[in-house]
């Protein structure tokens, strides 16, 4: 979520250009407002990284002896700290497409940067590294280890990069807390609701720190009051600075995000 730092350089600016006297007026410090304003968008849209970039990205899939064009020249930019939502209804292409955003299918044609890294010359092992390290994958089902408790469901990538059980459980209480499990650190998946899994679900994919949390239907399994929170809880960490990406079917739940595109047909509408 963009930040505006008004600029004192910008105000005195429009002050020496328009010859103001704006102690006095209201409508001239509206309009210093108003002209600072669009200064700062016109700065952040220019300079802020761009998280992702996909030019023209194509993907066909064989069945039977029909080729199925899923994805058709898609392009798209994601801005470092943006929440998007990608909104499609069943058999629209967003399942592939974001299948390719998390590095879990290849394209056919195109060009996809994530992070500065160039997807399209990567082998599956160097795939493979980039998933585990840049993306953090929030699913409906949530995909928890039952036999686990939600303590050791959060810690595992952690302990998967080599970290030890001391440090991993050090590292990651802030999340817990801020996602408030720190009073169900014992409890196995099975012992709590729909919307308390999710919660786990979105700490495991925290604590590696990646440099998107994307989030295919977060909300498709839970009621809507449920829904709701876990929405407001993904607003909490994209307001602490967490670029996230939303896949879903619901514009209710794609309107909480900064913006949204359209997915129809495997073509993408801005």
């Amino acid at each position: 979520m963009a930040k505006f730092n008004f600029s004192l350089n910008i105000c005195a600016e429009f002050i020496y250009y328009h010859k103001v006297n704006f102690h006095y007026s209201t409508l001239v410090l509206y309009n210093v407002l108003k002209y600072i304003c669009e200064r700062e968008v016109w700065y952040i849209d220019m300079t802020e990284k761009k998280i992702i970039k996909m030019e023209k990205i194509n993907k066909s899939y064989q069945k039977d002896k029909e080729n199925l064009h899923i994805l058709k020249d898609v392009s798209l930019e994601v801005r470092e700290g943006e929440f998007l939502a990608i909104l499609g209804p069943s058999g629209s292409g967003k399942s592939t497409l974001m299948n390719i955003i998390g590095c879990m299918d290849i394209f056919d044609s195109g060009e996809y940067f994530l992070n500065g890294i160039s997807i399209a010359e990567k082998n599956e092992k160097q795939l493979t590294n980039i998933r585990n390290q840049e993306i953090g994958f929030i699913f409906q089902k949530y995909h928890l280890i039952p036999t686990y408790t939600v303590l050791q469901n959060v810690v595992m990538p952690l302990l998967l990069r080599g970290m030890s059980k001391e440090e991993a459980v050090e590292y990651c209480m802030d999340i817990i807390q801020l996602l408030g499990l720190d009073q169900r650190l014992k409890h196995k998946p099975a012992e709590l609701s729909g919307g308390q899994q999710q919660r786990v679900a979105i700490a495991r994919a925290l604590v590696g720190e990646p440099s998107i949390l994307l989030a295919d239907e977060p909300t498709g399994a839970l009621d809507s009051k449920t829904g709701k929170e876990i929405m407001e809880l993904f607003l909490k960490v994209n307001d602490a600075g967490k670029t996230i990406i939303l896949i879903t079917h619901d514009k209710q739940i794609a309107s909480y995000a900064d913006r949204f595109v359209t997915i129809q047909d495997g073509m993408i509408f801005l």
